[in-house]
């Protein structure tokens, strides 16, 4: 068989690369002669930067910012040239994303995007012209108010004094934008932004209240995180007469998505979009006699762009069926059959804690591939033998 292998990363334990190496090796001892395909797919979150330059033959660029609790960390950003321009590539969850946090401090209402604001003023000063940032996988969930601080925006309390924001928690004690001291080289670099397009900033499906419990807020938390993420849509609609509060790709990366346009004029783009100007996998699919994908989680938000339903998508153009692995089977997954996945299943194959299903992940992956290239080849067996039946009968 042909096989296609398209699979995104599974959080704080495997990348997209790693994941698609698993799968292989499982459908491999079935059948070394089995011809594997394997496009390791990003959605803007971790493995972004890497994938990026790995395919335009960029440069990674170490740096160390401030992290989403406020502790100098370690990250990078990757550049490249293409056609003259200079290309900043930034992964948010390299800087603030959920994995930056310590499982200990775990609460968006103390986490801040500040360090996402200093890595873009690191790309300015290395001559980027165009900045491509990966929205995905984060922490927090300050609607990129501490992004704007670190590039110079001044938030003022209630008495017209600055204030500095540390979290989502604290947005409502904003009641003013000066906007006077922001990095003015923010005005001559186009800002592009790889979103969840059905992510929105506020209302019932809100990033807060849809991601919230996710990064550790309690329901307390996500009610304030909520009401102060609707604050600050209220704000930048006075100050910078944009309406960001249901705007699609807003609420990404606990709405980063939003203060990047509000803040900064970016311009936000579907992920897959934009991931499909650099990874070709349609062709690949349509010759396929098989799709396998794979994310860390399947569960009713599946279908809201992420990588297994937008792969089960491009699959059924071309009539190819669609199996998916996953760590978790969420709450009604069932629902991913609409949109093209034909099966889907755990690799988890016995009880086991959080930390020991992270460490067993490619072990488990490996199995779960080859169970499943098993079984397809019983239903293979049987169908040839349905047709020897019809055929002797005839």
């Amino acid at each position: 068989m042909r096989i296609v292998v398209v699979p995104s990363g599974f959080k704080e334990s495997l990348s997209a690369e790693e994941v698609g190496h698993s799968i292989t090796k499982g459908i491999k001892k079935v059948d070394s002669s089995h011809q594997v395909t394997t496009i390791p797919m990003v959605d803007g979150g971790e493995g972004f930067v890497d994938t990026i330059i790995k395919l335009k033959e960029g440069s990674k660029i170490k740096t160390h910012v401030m992290g989403p609790v406020g502790i100098p960390t370690e990250s990078f950003f990757g550049i490249f040239v293409e056609n003259g321009v200079k290309t900043a590539v930034i992964e948010m969850a390299a800087i603030a994303g959920l994995r930056q946090v310590p499982k200990d401090m775990r609460n968006p209402i103390n986490t801040t995007t500040f360090g996402v604001g200093e890595t873009i003023i690191k790309a300015l000063d290395s001559g980027a012209e165009r900045i491509l940032i990966g929205c995905g996988d984060s922490g927090t969930s300050d609607g990129g108010v501490g992004m704007a601080q670190a590039l110079g925006v001044k938030f003022l309390n209630k008495h017209g004094n600055e204030i500095f924001i540390n979290g989502g928690g604290e947005i409502d004690r904003i009641h003013g934008v000066d906007m006077r001291y922001i990095d003015a080289r923010i005005h001559l670099v186009n800002i592009d932004v790889a979103v969840n397009w059905t992510n929105l900033l506020c209302g019932n499906k809100g990033v807060a209240r849809v991601y919230g419990p996710q990064k550790g807020a309690s329901p307390r938390d996500v009610e304030k995180l909520s009401n102060n993420l609707e604050h600050l849509a209220r704000l930048i609609k006075r100050f910078k007469n944009k309406d960001v509060s249901l705007m699609s790709g807003g609420g990404a990366s606990g709405g980063l998505g939003a203060g990047l346009y509000g803040f900064l004029n970016a311009r936000l783009h579907p992920r897959f979009e934009i991931i499909m100007k650099y990874i070709e996998i349609s062709d690949a699919i349509k010759n396929a006699d098989l799709v396998i994908t794979a994310e860390g989680c399947i569960d009713f938000q599946t279908p809201n762009g992420k990588i297994p339903s937008e792969v089960a998508r491009i699959a059924k153009i071309h009539g190819k069926p669609v199996i998916a692995f996953a760590g978790t089977i969420g709450h009604n997954a069932k629902i991913n059959y609409q949109s093209g996945i034909d099966a889907f299943s755990s690799i988890i194959q016995e009880p086991t804690t959080l930390e020991n299903s992270i460490l067993d992940a490619d072990k488990w992956l490996e199995n779960c591939s080859e169970n499943a290239l098993r079984h397809i080849l019983i239903g293979i067996n049987l169908g040839n033998q349905m047709y020897k039946i019809k055929d002797a009968v005839q």
